[in-house]
C-alpha cells in the first residue's frame, strides 16, 4: 500500500469514529459523507494505473483504461449526493417537529 491509500483509510476511520461518537444528526451525516468520499478516493487510488490512456479506442491504441471502474465511481458519487440530500431533508423535518438534533433526545421522545 502506498501513502495515498493510507491517507484514504485514515479519512475513512476518522469519519467512522465521528459517526459513532457524535450525537448531533447533522454531524453524523457530514461524517457519513466524508466517509463516502474516503471510500471513493480509495477506490480511485486502488484502481488507477499509470501509463494508460483514456478509453478512446483507435487503431493505434495499445493500453487503455477500462471504463467500468470510472462509471462505477460516477454512479457512487451521484448516489451519495442523492442520499445526502434526502438525509438532510429528513433531518430538517425532524428538527421542525422535535426541535433538536441530539440522537438521545430524539430516541427518548419517540419511545414516549
Amino acid at each position: 500500500m502506498n501513502f495515498v491509500e493510507y491517507i484514504c483509510l485514515i479519512v475513512i476511520l476518522v469519519a467512522l469514529s465521528g459517526i459513532i461518537l457524535r450525537k448531533n444528526l447533522v454531524m453524523k451525516i457530514v461524517c457519513l459523507d466524508i466517509m463516502s468520499t474516503g471510500v471513493v478516493s480509495f477506490f480511485v487510488v486502488v484502481s488507477s494505473r499509470f501509463g494508460e490512456k483514456v478509453p478512446i479506442v483507435s487503431e493505434t491504441a495499445e493500453a487503455y483504461a477500462h471504463p467500468v471502474p470510472q462509471a462505477v465511481i460516477v454512479t457512487a458519487i451521484v448516489i451519495g449526493f442523492a442520499t445526502l440530500s434526502l438525509s438532510f431533508t429528513v433531518i430538517m423535518i425532524l428538527i421542525q417537529r422535535l426541535h433538536t438534533t441530539d440522537t438521545e433526545k430524539i430516541e427518548r421522545r419517540t419511545h414516549e
